[in-house]
Protein backbone atom coordinates (compact mmCIF):
# COMPACT_ATOMS: atom_id res chain seq x y z
CA UNK A 1 0.00 0.00 0.00
CA UNK A 2 2.97 2.65 0.83
CA UNK A 3 4.20 1.74 -2.66
CA UNK A 4 0.86 2.57 -4.04
CA UNK A 5 0.38 6.13 -2.26
CA UNK A 6 3.60 7.04 -3.39
CA UNK A 7 4.38 10.69 -5.44
CA UNK A 8 3.43 10.10 -9.04
CA UNK A 9 6.17 9.82 -11.66
CA UNK A 10 7.09 13.45 -13.35
CA UNK A 11 5.01 14.86 -15.99
CA UNK A 12 4.57 18.07 -18.63
CA UNK A 13 3.81 21.19 -16.15
CA UNK A 14 -0.10 21.50 -16.27
CA UNK A 15 -2.00 23.91 -14.45
CA UNK A 16 -2.10 21.78 -11.06
CA UNK A 17 1.86 22.01 -11.37
CA UNK A 18 1.60 25.63 -11.75
CA UNK A 19 -0.52 25.93 -8.52
CA UNK A 20 1.65 27.87 -5.40
CA UNK A 21 3.07 26.19 -2.26
CA UNK A 22 1.76 23.00 -1.00
CA UNK A 23 -1.19 23.37 -3.35
CA UNK A 24 1.30 21.50 -5.88
CA UNK A 25 1.15 18.68 -3.99
CA UNK A 26 -0.84 16.00 -5.71
CA UNK A 27 -2.35 14.54 -2.30
CA UNK A 28 -3.98 18.55 -1.03
CA UNK A 29 -5.46 18.71 -4.39
CA UNK A 30 -6.96 15.64 -4.47
CA UNK A 31 -8.34 15.91 -0.57
CA UNK A 32 -9.97 19.58 -1.59
CA UNK A 33 -11.76 18.03 -4.09
CA UNK A 34 -12.50 15.44 -1.80
CA UNK A 35 -13.83 17.64 0.85
CA UNK A 36 -15.63 20.14 -2.04
CA UNK A 37 -17.42 17.31 -3.19
CA UNK A 38 -18.90 16.06 -0.11
CA UNK A 39 -20.05 19.51 0.94
CA UNK A 40 -21.87 19.96 -2.13
CA UNK A 41 -23.86 16.45 -1.99
CA UNK A 42 -24.57 17.21 1.52
CA UNK A 43 -26.43 19.99 0.75
CA UNK A 44 -28.04 18.66 -1.63
CA UNK A 45 -29.44 15.79 0.59
CA UNK A 46 -30.22 18.76 2.91
CA UNK A 47 -32.14 20.40 0.67
CA UNK A 48 -33.75 17.64 -1.12
CA UNK A 49 -34.96 16.53 2.66
CA UNK A 50 -36.28 19.98 3.16
CA UNK A 51 -38.63 19.75 0.29
CA UNK A 52 -39.66 16.46 -0.14
CA UNK A 53 -40.08 15.34 3.62
CA UNK A 54 -42.29 16.49 6.04
CA UNK A 55 -41.81 18.54 9.09
CA UNK A 56 -41.84 16.29 11.29
CA UNK A 57 -39.64 13.84 9.65
CA UNK A 58 -36.09 13.80 10.71
CA UNK A 59 -34.11 16.23 9.08
CA UNK A 60 -30.56 16.02 10.31
CA UNK A 61 -27.53 14.49 8.66
CA UNK A 62 -27.36 11.41 10.77
CA UNK A 63 -30.58 10.64 10.07
CA UNK A 64 -30.60 11.18 6.49
CA UNK A 65 -27.39 9.21 6.36
CA UNK A 66 -28.76 6.07 7.73
CA UNK A 67 -31.55 5.08 5.32
CA UNK A 68 -32.24 2.21 3.18
CA UNK A 69 -29.64 -0.42 3.63
CA UNK A 70 -28.24 1.21 6.25
CA UNK A 71 -30.52 -0.12 8.43
CA UNK A 72 -30.12 -3.83 7.43
CA UNK A 73 -26.09 -3.03 7.98
CA UNK A 74 -27.13 -1.97 11.49
CA UNK A 75 -29.62 -4.82 11.74
CA UNK A 76 -26.27 -7.22 11.23
CA UNK A 77 -24.15 -5.10 13.52
CA UNK A 78 -26.48 -5.51 16.53
CA UNK A 79 -28.02 -8.61 16.42
CA UNK A 80 -25.98 -10.45 13.46
CA UNK A 81 -27.27 -13.31 11.01
CA UNK A 82 -30.03 -15.00 11.55
CA UNK A 83 -29.59 -19.56 11.97
CA UNK A 84 -32.72 -19.74 10.19
CA UNK A 85 -34.17 -18.13 7.26
CA UNK A 86 -37.77 -16.02 7.68
CA UNK A 87 -40.12 -17.21 5.09
CA UNK A 88 -43.44 -16.39 3.78
CA UNK A 89 -46.80 -18.09 3.98
CA UNK A 90 -45.76 -19.99 0.56
CA UNK A 91 -41.95 -21.03 2.04
CA UNK A 92 -40.15 -18.87 -0.57
CA UNK A 93 -37.43 -17.01 1.84
CA UNK A 94 -37.79 -13.35 2.36
CA UNK A 95 -35.52 -10.45 2.54
CA UNK A 96 -33.17 -10.74 5.63
CA UNK A 97 -29.43 -9.71 6.84
CA UNK A 98 -27.33 -12.25 4.85
CA UNK A 99 -28.10 -10.57 1.41
CA UNK A 100 -25.48 -7.86 3.70
CA UNK A 101 -21.73 -8.57 3.46
CA UNK A 102 -20.28 -8.51 6.98
CA UNK A 103 -17.14 -6.15 6.65
CA UNK A 104 -18.57 -2.81 6.40
CA UNK A 105 -20.60 -3.48 9.39
CA UNK A 106 -18.23 -4.97 11.58
CA UNK A 107 -15.93 -2.02 10.40
CA UNK A 108 -18.02 0.43 11.87
CA UNK A 109 -18.91 -1.43 14.93
CA UNK A 110 -15.54 -1.67 15.98
CA UNK A 111 -14.58 2.45 15.24
CA UNK A 112 -17.74 2.79 17.33
CA UNK A 113 -16.38 0.76 20.15
CA UNK A 114 -12.93 2.40 20.00
CA UNK A 115 -14.48 5.94 19.60
CA UNK A 116 -17.62 5.55 21.68
CA UNK A 117 -19.36 7.24 18.87
CA UNK A 118 -23.02 6.04 18.37
CA UNK A 119 -22.97 3.37 15.23
CA UNK A 120 -25.12 5.20 13.10
CA UNK A 121 -22.43 8.11 13.43
CA UNK A 122 -19.16 6.03 13.19
CA UNK A 123 -20.86 4.65 9.97
CA UNK A 124 -20.48 8.36 8.69
CA UNK A 125 -17.00 8.21 9.59
CA UNK A 126 -16.02 4.91 8.03
CA UNK A 127 -17.45 5.75 4.95
CA UNK A 128 -16.15 9.10 4.68
CA UNK A 129 -12.68 8.01 5.61
CA UNK A 130 -12.93 5.23 3.20
CA UNK A 131 -14.05 7.35 0.41
CA UNK A 132 -11.00 10.16 0.80
CA UNK A 133 -8.88 6.85 1.05
CA UNK A 134 -10.63 5.78 -2.69
CA UNK A 135 -9.97 9.60 -4.06
CA UNK A 136 -6.53 9.20 -3.28
CA UNK A 137 -6.12 5.95 -5.04
CA UNK A 138 -7.93 6.23 -7.84
CA UNK A 139 -6.10 9.78 -8.36
CA UNK A 140 -2.99 7.20 -8.34
CA UNK A 141 -4.99 5.02 -11.06
CA UNK A 142 -5.79 7.50 -13.25
CA UNK A 143 -2.64 8.85 -12.76
CA UNK A 144 -0.87 5.61 -14.23
CA UNK A 145 -2.68 6.93 -17.71
CA UNK A 146 -2.51 10.32 -18.10
CA UNK A 147 -0.82 14.09 -16.83
CA UNK A 148 -1.77 15.46 -13.47
CA UNK A 149 -4.41 17.47 -14.93
CA UNK A 150 -5.92 14.78 -16.56
CA UNK A 151 -5.68 12.44 -13.44
CA UNK A 152 -7.35 15.17 -11.50
CA UNK A 153 -10.16 16.09 -13.91
CA UNK A 154 -11.12 11.72 -13.89
CA UNK A 155 -10.68 12.15 -9.97
CA UNK A 156 -13.23 15.11 -9.87
CA UNK A 157 -15.75 13.38 -12.16
CA UNK A 158 -15.99 10.24 -10.06
CA UNK A 159 -16.03 12.12 -6.44
CA UNK A 160 -19.83 14.47 -8.39
CA UNK A 161 -21.20 11.29 -10.13
CA UNK A 162 -24.87 11.38 -9.59
CA UNK A 163 -24.66 8.44 -7.02
CA UNK A 164 -21.55 9.61 -5.33
CA UNK A 165 -23.48 10.73 -2.26
CA UNK A 166 -23.62 7.09 -1.24
CA UNK A 167 -19.56 6.71 -0.44
CA UNK A 168 -20.53 9.11 2.37
CA UNK A 169 -23.33 7.28 3.90
CA UNK A 170 -24.20 4.40 6.05
CA UNK A 171 -23.51 1.84 2.82
CA UNK A 172 -20.83 -0.44 2.11
CA UNK A 173 -19.68 1.27 -1.42
CA UNK A 174 -16.75 3.61 0.11
CA UNK A 175 -14.90 0.55 1.69
CA UNK A 176 -15.73 -1.66 -1.21
CA UNK A 177 -14.57 0.95 -3.86
CA UNK A 178 -11.44 1.77 -1.80
CA UNK A 179 -10.52 -2.12 -1.81
CA UNK A 180 -11.39 -2.41 -5.05
CA UNK A 181 -8.93 0.53 -5.89
CA UNK A 182 -6.23 -0.38 -3.67
CA UNK A 183 -6.44 -3.97 -5.82
CA UNK A 184 -6.48 -2.55 -9.38
CA UNK A 185 -3.51 0.00 -8.98
CA UNK A 186 -1.85 -3.48 -7.83
CA UNK A 187 -2.79 -4.86 -10.97
CA UNK A 188 -1.71 -1.78 -12.91
CA UNK A 189 1.72 -2.14 -11.38
CA UNK A 190 1.84 -6.51 -12.40
CA UNK A 191 2.21 -6.19 -7.99
CA UNK A 192 -0.27 -9.85 -8.12
CA UNK A 193 0.79 -10.97 -4.39
CA UNK A 194 -0.15 -7.37 -2.65
CA UNK A 195 -3.51 -8.33 -4.54
CA UNK A 196 -4.71 -11.09 -2.55
CA UNK A 197 -5.72 -9.21 0.59
CA UNK A 198 -7.67 -6.45 -1.10
CA UNK A 199 -9.15 -9.22 -3.24
CA UNK A 200 -10.08 -11.07 -0.71
CA UNK A 201 -11.61 -8.58 2.02
CA UNK A 202 -13.43 -6.17 -0.94
CA UNK A 203 -15.36 -9.91 -1.65
CA UNK A 204 -16.74 -9.66 1.87
CA UNK A 205 -17.81 -5.49 1.59
CA UNK A 206 -19.93 -6.66 -1.46
CA UNK A 207 -19.84 -8.87 -3.79
CA UNK A 208 -16.66 -8.66 -6.31
CA UNK A 209 -14.81 -11.69 -6.00
CA UNK A 210 -15.96 -13.52 -9.05
CA UNK A 211 -15.62 -10.02 -11.39
CA UNK A 212 -12.06 -9.79 -10.41
CA UNK A 213 -11.44 -13.93 -11.38
CA UNK A 214 -13.16 -12.80 -14.81
CA UNK A 215 -11.03 -9.68 -15.24
CA UNK A 216 -7.94 -11.93 -14.07
CA UNK A 217 -8.84 -14.30 -16.86
CA UNK A 218 -8.98 -11.94 -19.20
CA UNK A 219 -5.77 -10.02 -17.95
CA UNK A 220 -3.44 -13.63 -17.68
CA UNK A 221 -4.95 -14.22 -21.70
CA UNK A 222 -3.92 -10.60 -22.97
CA UNK A 223 -0.50 -10.57 -21.50
CA UNK A 224 -0.03 -14.25 -22.66
CA UNK A 225 -1.16 -13.01 -26.21
CA UNK A 226 2.00 -10.24 -25.94
CA UNK A 227 3.96 -12.60 -24.81
CA UNK A 228 3.60 -14.45 -27.52
CA UNK A 229 3.62 -12.12 -30.14
CA UNK A 230 7.40 -10.72 -27.98
CA UNK A 231 5.44 -7.56 -27.16
CA UNK A 232 5.69 -7.80 -23.23
CA UNK A 233 7.64 -10.71 -21.21
CA UNK A 234 4.95 -12.89 -18.96
CA UNK A 235 7.30 -14.38 -17.04
CA UNK A 236 6.49 -17.82 -15.02
CA UNK A 237 6.33 -16.14 -11.51
CA UNK A 238 4.21 -13.45 -12.79
CA UNK A 239 1.72 -16.02 -14.37
CA UNK A 240 1.67 -18.09 -11.38
CA UNK A 241 1.19 -15.80 -9.11
CA UNK A 242 -2.08 -13.55 -11.53
CA UNK A 243 -3.91 -17.65 -11.60
CA UNK A 244 -3.50 -17.01 -8.01
CA UNK A 245 -4.96 -13.92 -7.32
CA UNK A 246 -7.81 -15.39 -10.12
CA UNK A 247 -8.28 -18.25 -8.03
CA UNK A 248 -8.52 -16.18 -4.82
CA UNK A 249 -11.04 -13.73 -6.22
CA UNK A 250 -13.00 -17.34 -7.68
CA UNK A 251 -12.85 -18.85 -3.98
CA UNK A 252 -13.73 -15.61 -2.40
CA UNK A 253 -16.54 -14.82 -4.39
CA UNK A 254 -18.39 -18.13 -3.69
CA UNK A 255 -17.27 -17.90 -0.14
CA UNK A 256 -20.21 -16.03 1.54
CA UNK A 257 -22.75 -18.34 0.08
CA UNK A 258 -21.02 -21.09 1.65
CA UNK A 259 -20.80 -19.46 4.73
CA UNK A 260 -25.04 -18.84 4.48
CA UNK A 261 -25.05 -22.37 4.05
CA UNK A 262 -22.97 -24.38 6.43
CA UNK A 263 -24.58 -21.38 9.29
CA UNK A 264 -28.26 -21.93 8.20
CA UNK A 265 -28.23 -25.46 6.66
CA UNK A 266 -30.44 -24.01 3.13
CA UNK A 267 -27.97 -24.68 0.35
CA UNK A 268 -29.07 -21.57 -1.53
CA UNK A 269 -29.89 -19.49 1.99
CA UNK A 270 -27.71 -16.22 -0.06
CA UNK A 271 -28.91 -16.86 -3.61
CA UNK A 272 -32.29 -17.04 -2.73
CA UNK A 273 -31.98 -14.07 0.18
CA UNK A 274 -30.59 -11.90 -2.79
CA UNK A 275 -33.58 -13.03 -5.51
CA UNK A 276 -36.01 -12.38 -2.60
CA UNK A 277 -36.05 -8.40 -3.67
CA UNK A 278 -36.83 -9.35 -7.45
CA UNK A 279 -39.66 -11.22 -6.71
CA UNK A 280 -42.05 -8.11 -6.26
CA UNK A 281 -40.93 -7.70 -9.36
CA UNK A 282 -40.94 -11.12 -11.40
CA UNK A 283 -42.32 -13.55 -8.72
CA UNK A 284 -39.99 -16.55 -7.69
CA UNK A 285 -38.31 -18.14 -10.85
CA UNK A 286 -35.69 -20.25 -10.75
CA UNK A 287 -32.68 -17.91 -11.89
CA UNK A 288 -30.42 -18.59 -14.87
CA UNK A 289 -27.44 -16.20 -15.94
CA UNK A 290 -27.98 -13.74 -17.89
CA UNK A 291 -31.75 -13.74 -17.58
CA UNK A 292 -32.68 -11.21 -15.00
CA UNK A 293 -31.51 -8.09 -17.48
CA UNK A 294 -34.12 -9.54 -20.16
CA UNK A 295 -36.97 -10.34 -17.57
CA UNK A 296 -35.92 -6.81 -16.17
CA UNK A 297 -36.32 -5.43 -19.47
CA UNK A 298 -39.34 -7.14 -20.46
CA UNK A 299 -40.92 -5.70 -17.11
CA UNK A 300 -39.79 -2.32 -17.46
CA UNK A 301 -40.80 -2.08 -20.54
CA UNK A 302 -44.22 -3.47 -20.09
CA UNK A 303 -44.72 -0.20 -16.83
CA UNK A 304 -43.60 2.16 -19.03
CA UNK A 305 -46.29 1.06 -21.61
CA UNK A 306 -44.39 -0.26 -24.31
CA UNK A 307 -45.32 -3.85 -26.08
CA UNK A 308 -43.79 -6.50 -24.62
CA UNK A 309 -41.56 -6.89 -27.25
CA UNK A 310 -40.18 -3.48 -27.25
CA UNK A 311 -38.06 -4.06 -23.79
CA UNK A 312 -35.37 -6.19 -24.94
CA UNK A 313 -34.98 -4.34 -28.05
CA UNK A 314 -34.30 -1.43 -25.76
CA UNK A 315 -31.70 -3.70 -23.95
CA UNK A 316 -30.24 -4.95 -27.05
CA UNK A 317 -29.56 -1.37 -28.60
CA UNK A 318 -28.17 -0.66 -24.92
CA UNK A 319 -25.78 -3.55 -24.54
CA UNK A 320 -24.78 -2.29 -28.69
CA UNK A 321 -23.60 0.89 -27.50
CA UNK A 322 -22.09 -0.46 -24.11
CA UNK A 323 -20.16 -2.44 -26.36
CA UNK A 324 -19.10 0.52 -28.54
CA UNK A 325 -17.73 2.50 -26.51
CA UNK A 326 -15.62 -0.26 -24.38
CA UNK A 327 -13.89 -0.15 -28.14
CA UNK A 328 -13.48 3.01 -28.80
CA UNK A 329 -10.43 5.12 -28.53
CA UNK A 330 -11.41 7.03 -25.47
CA UNK A 331 -11.71 4.11 -24.11
CA UNK A 332 -8.16 2.83 -25.00
CA UNK A 333 -6.82 5.70 -23.36
CA UNK A 334 -7.49 3.92 -19.85
CA UNK A 335 -5.43 0.72 -20.95
CA UNK A 336 -6.20 -2.99 -21.23
CA UNK A 337 -5.93 -3.52 -17.86
CA UNK A 338 -8.71 -0.92 -16.29
CA UNK A 339 -10.38 -1.52 -19.62
CA UNK A 340 -10.80 -5.44 -19.17
CA UNK A 341 -11.45 -4.56 -15.23
CA UNK A 342 -14.70 -2.32 -16.62
CA UNK A 343 -15.93 -4.97 -19.02
CA UNK A 344 -15.76 -7.75 -16.31
CA UNK A 345 -17.61 -5.70 -14.10
CA UNK A 346 -20.39 -4.66 -16.78
CA UNK A 347 -20.51 -8.51 -17.69
CA UNK A 348 -20.93 -9.84 -13.95
CA UNK A 349 -24.02 -7.40 -13.51
CA UNK A 350 -25.31 -8.43 -16.60
CA UNK A 351 -25.08 -11.91 -15.85
CA UNK A 352 -26.55 -11.69 -11.65
CA UNK A 353 -27.89 -8.63 -11.44
CA UNK A 354 -31.81 -7.71 -11.81
CA UNK A 355 -32.30 -4.14 -12.86
CA UNK A 356 -33.58 -1.84 -11.04
CA UNK A 357 -33.22 1.51 -8.81
CA UNK A 358 -29.98 0.39 -7.49
CA UNK A 359 -28.82 -0.03 -10.63
CA UNK A 360 -26.75 3.03 -10.81
CA UNK A 361 -25.14 3.01 -7.75
CA UNK A 362 -24.05 -1.13 -8.86
CA UNK A 363 -22.45 0.90 -11.44
CA UNK A 364 -19.50 2.35 -9.47
CA UNK A 365 -17.08 -0.26 -9.66
CA UNK A 366 -16.72 0.60 -13.09
CA UNK A 367 -15.49 4.17 -12.86
CA UNK A 368 -11.82 3.63 -14.38
CA UNK A 369 -14.08 4.41 -17.29
CA UNK A 370 -14.32 7.89 -16.37
CA UNK A 371 -10.40 8.28 -17.09
CA UNK A 372 -11.72 8.60 -20.82
CA UNK A 373 -12.74 12.17 -20.40
CA UNK A 374 -9.35 12.85 -18.74
CA UNK A 375 -7.65 13.37 -22.11
CA UNK A 376 -10.19 14.83 -23.91
CA UNK A 377 -8.93 17.38 -26.53
CA UNK A 378 -11.79 20.04 -25.97
CA UNK A 379 -11.25 21.94 -22.64
CA UNK A 380 -14.70 22.02 -22.39
CA UNK A 381 -15.68 18.35 -22.20
CA UNK A 382 -14.82 17.96 -18.38
CA UNK A 383 -16.72 21.08 -16.95
CA UNK A 384 -19.95 20.01 -18.70
CA UNK A 385 -19.17 16.46 -17.73
CA UNK A 386 -19.11 17.22 -14.25
CA UNK A 387 -22.16 20.08 -14.50
CA UNK A 388 -24.09 16.89 -15.79
CA UNK A 389 -22.93 14.69 -13.11
CA UNK A 390 -24.11 17.54 -10.24
CA UNK A 391 -27.66 17.68 -12.07
CA UNK A 392 -27.93 14.28 -11.94
CA UNK A 393 -26.81 14.12 -8.60
CA UNK A 394 -29.50 16.50 -7.58
CA UNK A 395 -32.18 14.05 -9.51
CA UNK A 396 -30.97 11.07 -8.18
CA UNK A 397 -31.13 12.29 -4.70
CA UNK A 398 -34.65 13.53 -5.04
CA UNK A 399 -35.23 10.12 -6.70
CA UNK A 400 -33.67 7.79 -5.35
CA UNK A 401 -32.09 8.20 -1.38
CA UNK A 402 -34.96 10.52 0.19
CA UNK A 403 -37.51 7.82 1.32
CA UNK A 404 -41.23 8.96 1.88
CA UNK A 405 -44.17 6.87 2.20
CA UNK A 406 -44.61 4.35 -0.14
CA UNK A 407 -40.90 4.45 -1.50
CA UNK A 408 -40.36 2.10 -4.29
CA UNK A 409 -36.82 3.16 -5.42
CA UNK A 410 -34.19 1.83 -3.16
CA UNK A 411 -30.50 3.49 -3.69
Amino acid sequence: MADALAAPAAAAPSWPDRLPGVLRRWWVQVLILFVASRVVSTVMMLAQASILLPADAPHDLVSLSNLWDAEWYHIVAVYGYPAELPLDYRGYVQGNPWAFLPLYPYVVTAVSVVTWLPWEVAAIVVSVLAGAGTALLAYRLFATRFPAAGALAATGILLVNPVSLVTQVAYAESLQLLLLTAALLLLVRRRYWLMLPFVVLVSFSHPTGLAIALAMAGHIAHRWWRHRRGLERFPVPEAVAALVVAAAGMLAGFAWSLIAWAATGVPGAYTETEFSWRASYIGHVPFIPFAPWIQGAIWWGEFVGLPRWAGPFVLLAILVAVAAILLSPWMRRIGPDLRIWVASWLVYLLAVFFPQSSTWRMLLPAYPALGAFAAARSRWVVPVVLALCLVGQWLWIGACWIRIDGDWTPP
